[in-house]
Parts: C-alpha cells; structure tokens; sequence
C-alpha cells in the first residue's frame, strides 16, 4: 500500500472464469477462514480473491490498529480496482461483519461499484454502551493506537463448537484493537444506516438473529433505510449466531441457500 504497508492475497481461481467474488474477513480473523465459502463460490464458477486486513493475518500492521481512520476503506478500493481489471464486469463484493460494515460504506462512498454486494452479519451497530463509545472517542484522540484486548466470546461464533475451538487455536486470528479502529467501526456503522437510501448497488443483507458479537438490528435498519432503493435483499436467519457461513446445519445450508438464490437474480453477463 501507498504508506508502506503490505497486505496478503489468497486466491482461489477458476480458469477462464468471467466472474469474481472479492472476500473481505471480519474483526481480529484473517482471509484463511473463508476457503470454504471460497470453494462454495468455485463450484458456481466464480473466481475468488480474498485478503488479510491491515492489522490482521499475514499481512503487516501492529494488531488492531490503523494509522487513518479511513485505511481499510482505502485499502480495499486499491485490492477492488486491481483484481476487478481481471474480469468483463465488476467483481460481486462479499464482507462478514467488520468486513460487512467496511464494504457498505466503501459502496455508500462510491469508492468501489461491484456486481452485487453481500453482507453477512454486519458490523453496522455495536452492542457496547454509550459509555464505552464516547470513551474510546476520547482515546482516539489522546491514545489512537493503544493496543487493548476484546473479550473472546468464542462461543457466540457458531452453534457448532468445531468452529470457536478452531478459532482458539489459530495464531492468525487476534484478540487486540486500538481506540482508533474502534471508534471507526462505531462511527462507520453510524453512518451507513444514515446513508443507507444512496445505496446504488444490488444488496443481499444477511443477518443473524441471535447474534451477541455484533446487534442485528442495525442490519433490519439499515434494510429499512435503504427499502426506497429497491435494492435490499433482507434476510434474517432468527436461530443463528454471528458466523452466518459457518454455522451448523441445518442453518448454513440455509444461508447458503438464501446466497444461492440471491446470486440467480444478478445479471451474469
């Protein structure tokens, strides 16, 4: 990147592919955890790109940390305009949670224009007080990059116990944020249910109902903003915890199913 930073990029190709799907991974995980969903994508002929976030994974960054507020919104329109000069249309957009809420405002902003975008469990509301979003507010001031450490809650993940003992034991995946990129993820989200009714891009929103990582009600907001737009596809899975591609069945092949369905109605070109 142009401030010296270096991201890591996993690619799962199909050849001869006139598609693509561009994976944007969530808070303190990393590209790796998506090769199943990469592979869902495969199998429909879609090539897919992913990459680790600054910050998180393989790529570089003190953990958690940004040094502008708009980085990741920076970042992924640098990876967007690369990987989409490969295809004949625009690459469809896939962002789960932090990832969720970085792609709708870079859409929102008009920094990228993909096929479709794909939300799964975004980061659009925290479920933290007040108190501790006007705290970290002042902590991006004071101390932006302070590095602190979120509580796990590695079980609200996904009702199959295999996924949070995974998590638990894979040195990619991180626990560290700064007040810098917290107050981004508050303010970020903030603003794009504000802006929800410029939203110019076909949206699938999938939101799960018994989520404890992230409040699913600024999902059926957002939704609700941008109704206007004819652009929205709301789902809401009531039973399912946050990791939406990673549930137990029956619940992912539900959600998979809903993506499916979704993906038929885009123009393929």
């Amino acid at each position: 990147m142009d401030d010296g930073e270096v991201l890591f990029l996993r690619h799962w190709p199909v050849d001869n592919a006139r598609r693509g799907v561009l994976l944007v991974h969530g808070l303190g995980e990393h590209s790796g955890r998506y090769a199943e969903v990469a592979s869902w994508f495969n199998r429909r002929g879609l090539d897919v790109c992913a990459y680790d976030q600054r910050g998180h994974g393989r790529s570089t960054g003190a953990r958690g940390a940004l040094h502008r507020a708009d980085d990741l919104l920076t970042d992924l329109t640098a990876i967007f305009a690369d990987y989409a000069k490969r295809f004949d249309r625009p690459p469809l957009l896939v962002g789960h949670s932090m990832g969720g809420l970085v792609v709708a405002r870079a859409v929102l902003d008009g920094r990228v224009v993909p096929n479709g975008l794909v939300m799964s469990s975004p980061a659009l509301r925290s479920l933290e007080s007040g108190f501790i979003k006007r705290l970290v507010r002042v902590f991006t001031f004071t101390v932006p990059r302070l590095p602190l450490t979120r509580s796990q809650h590695l079980q609200w993940l996904s009702h199959d116990p295999a996924v949070a003992a995974r998590v638990e034991v894979d040195s990619l995946c991180s626990r560290r944020i700064t007040p810098r990129l917290a107050d981004f993820i508050f303010r970020a989200g903030a603003s794009c249910i504000a802006d929800a009714s410029r939203l110019a891009v076909p949206t699938l929103l999938m939101a799960a109902g018994t989520d404890h990582l992230v409040d699913p009600d600024g999902s059926r907001d957002f939704a609700a903003a941008a109704q206007d737009t004819e652009r929205v596809t709301y789902r809401a899975f009531p039973s399912c915890f946050h990791e939406l591609f990673n549930e137990a069945e029956p619940k992912r092949s539900e959600v998979m199913h809903a993506l499916a369905t979704w993906l038929d109605t885009l123009p393929h070109g």
